[in-house]
């Protein structure tokens, strides 16, 4: 009984499991290697409401654990529902030819090259039944058409494909985010595009777009250079006019996320619109005698909260922010203490079922656990007794930033570093330096700009906004250019992530001695991540672009072409080489256009390049590997094991690991599953 009485002493703390069991059950559904049938999923459904029924029987010990049994279950349930809701037409094959479509969204590419993704489409040469609800289409060379906005309708001459698999097995899934978006082709167009309609006048969305780029180009018009740029990044969310140097200063000192629209800034801009209206209200005996000034300032800073949301351009991140900042809202409006774990689960828990594909997302995990670390760690030191508070008043602010920004630079480092596969050494002093100007002077400066812009007096808060910013990118040089200021890791084993959370969530919310047991599955995970095996040799899905292990890192066969793909590798492996310098490594042997690697006694023989059919039949020797980015009606007389098109366009990327008994080759689409978005 005593396993059930510690669970009965959780009471209080029960419901921030809530979306800790949704998202092992939304986990599990991702981690499926078969979609399920509708029979298992009612199979599940059923058992969830079972379980849930047997909860509100029981008593107080075992009725969580078939509750959170039934939020399980939910969360492979809704998990399921919203993949087959986002369900779309994907483009089977490549196409060259017309394409004409009403523009939904505008970015940059990561070439830095507008992007438009169009719905409403009509493709040349493809049945409408066939044609993906949504295209996303990269725009180079010159174009003259009209300024693209939301509600245009275009026409182009593009090259479109179906939205590419992972670089290598087990690698970032663009197929999946793609469903979820709705999104059945991705391509580029070099030749003008066309406005073939105008854009409705007097749509939502038409209306707020206009209104963002005004602001973001009145931003730049006022305030010069990079802090333009800047300024217009964190209000609008037009990142067009920021250089790519300072987008990787900022990235390298781990202050990317200022430049990012999320809790960050949501919370410090409701923040001062709350405390600037209560306790201006308060400095008023009529009215703050009279009034509840305190609900008036959550309701004021709810609003701003929403219009902030509209200006940036609502994307994931954005929302995300703005849930978790209006659930803390509303517990104020409620007379609720606004900032605690339950506020956090109740917000994760709203994200989760509105979009549990999140779940697998970087943003979403950063927020979370750093929302997460910051309200356990402030709240043990709120329940300190007053006497063993030993910090003096006038520090206790001081203290508080150090300590946010440690806590939460801890709290999502592991995240950053298995998703982007670096680690800024100097993150913590780069954000002790920025984060308090950033919400001491940035935002609200643009707060105060944005109040006192009907009286034609902006620049007073625009010039205290530039100050801050150029302080912020100044920081971010000097920390970027600082030796070992990036330190590389390499991308961890599936479990390692999913070990991490678990057990960092049982010690932040379990209570009593047992916590400790958190401590089991993040060594476990820290063990794993260390121990992480690396191909031996990767090839591409293309079978155009190979990569070796060698002392040095990774070698490529060439030096240019795949350079996405290139650069995942390389990342993965945590070497920050450019795929020039992992070409000049020497991993290959053989010349030109049928290169060689000898992985222990098996060799793999890639022929590519004119001339290669000259020399297909010599490089099939037993026990060779032949690697051919062609498809071969005729394969060659010989013992060797064939790779052409043929296969890799069923395998996707290959991965060969070394083994005992010969090489270990593992596939993409082996990894990937037959699941909706990797048919």
């Amino acid at each position: 009984m005593r396993p059930l009485q510690a669970l009965a002493a959780q009471r209080g703390r029960l419901f921030a499991w809530v979306p800790v069991a949704l998202s092992l059950g939304i986990g599990a559904y991702f981690a499926l290697p078969v979609e399920p049938d509708a029979v298992a999923l009612a199979l599940c459904a059923l058992a969830g409401a079972c379980l849930a029924a047997l909860g509100s029987r029981l008593g107080a010990g075992a009725a969580p654990l078939a509750l959170l049994g039934a939020l399980v279950l939910a969360g492979l349930c809704l998990a399921a529902l919203r993949t087959h809701l986002m369900t779309a037409p994907v483009l089977g094959h490549r196409v060259y030819g017309a394409v004409e479509g009403r523009i939904v969204a505008i970015d940059r590419a990561q070439s830095d090259v507008p992007r438009l993704v169009l719905d409403r489409v009509w493709l040349e040469g493809v049945a409408p039944e066939d044609t993906p609800a949504r295209v996303r289409v990269s725009l180079h060379g010159g174009q003259g058409f009209a300024r693209a906005e939301p509600g245009l309708r275009v026409a182009l001459t593009a090259n479109l494909s179906p939205p590419a698999g992972p670089a290598e097995p087990g690698g970032f899934d663009f197929r999946r985010r793609a469903w979820f978006d709705r999104l059945g082709a991705v391509g580029y167009a070099r030749s003008p595009a066309v406005a073939t309609a105008p854009a409705a006048e007097g749509r939502a969305g038409l209306v707020v777009h206009r209104a963002r780029m005004g602001l973001s180009w009145a931003l730049q018009a006022r305030v010069p250079g990079d802090a333009g740029a800047f300024a217009a990044a964190i209000l609008t969310g037009d990142r067009s006019a920021m250089p790519r140097a300072r987008l990787q200063e900022l990235r390298d000192s781990n202050l990317a996320h200022l430049l990012a629209i999320s809790g960050l800034h949501m919370g410090l801009l409701t923040g001062f619109v709350f405390a600037a209206l209560r306790y201006g209200l308060a400095l008023i005996p009529p009215l703050a005698l009279r009034l509840p000034v305190k609900k008036i300032a959550a309701a004021v800073a709810l609003i701003a909260a929403a219009v902030y949301l509209g200006l940036s351009g609502g994307n994931v991140a954005t929302r995300r922010a703005f849930v978790m900042v209006a659930v803390m809202l509303a517990a104020v409006l409620a007379d609720r203490r606004a900032v605690t774990l339950r506020s956090v689960a109740l917000a994760a828990t709203i994200v989760l079922a509105l979009e549990p594909e999140s779940l697998t997302e970087p943003g979403f995990q950063m927020s979370f656990a750093a929302s997460t670390a910051l309200v356990a760690a402030f709240g043990g030191l709120r329940a300190r007794p007053e006497g063993r508070r030993r910090v003096p008043r006038t520090l206790r602010p001081v203290l508080a930033v150090v300590l946010s920004s440690a806590v939460a630079g801890a709290a999502t480092a592991p995240v950053a570093a298995a998703h982007f596969n670096q680690v800024a050494q100097f993150g913590l002093l780069a954000n002790l330096l920025t984060v308090p100007l950033m919400g001491a002077v940035v935002i609200p400066a643009a707060v105060i700009a944005g109040v006192l812009a009907p009286f034609g007096l902006a620049w007073i808060g625009l010039a205290a906004m530039r100050l801050g910013i150029l302080w912020i990118l100044g920081v971010a040089h000097w920390v970027a250019g600082l030796e070992g200021a990036v330190w590389p890791v390499p991308t961890p084993a599936p479990a390692v992530l999913p070990l991490l959370a678990l057990g960092m969530l049982w010690l932040i919310l379990w209570r009593g001695r047992a916590r400790w047991a958190g401590l089991a599955p993040v060594l476990v995970a820290a063990g794993l991540w260390q121990q992480t095996e690396r191909p031996a040799l990767l090839i591409s899905a293309s079978g155009r672009l190979a990569g070796v292990t060698t002392p040095q890192g990774r070698a490529l066969n060439k030096p240019r072409g795949e350079g996405f793909v290139a650069e995942s590798w390389l990342e993965n492996d945590g070497d920050r080489a450019t795929q020039q310098v992992a070409a000049a490594r020497g991993g290959f042997s053989g010349g030109a256009g049928a290169l060689r690697v000898d992985l222990g006694g098996a060799v793999f023989v890639f022929l590519s390049g004119r001339g290669w059919e000259g020399v297909l039949e010599g490089a099939c020797a037993p026990p060779a590997w032949l690697v051919v980015p062609h498809r071969l009606d005729h394969p060659p007389a010989g013992a060797c094991r064939l790779i052409d098109a043929a296969y890799l366009r069923q395998s996707g990327a290959i991965a060969v690991y070394r083994g005992a008994e010969g090489p270990r080759l593992v596939t993409a689409a082996a990894r990937s599953g037959r699941r909706p978005w990797s048919q």
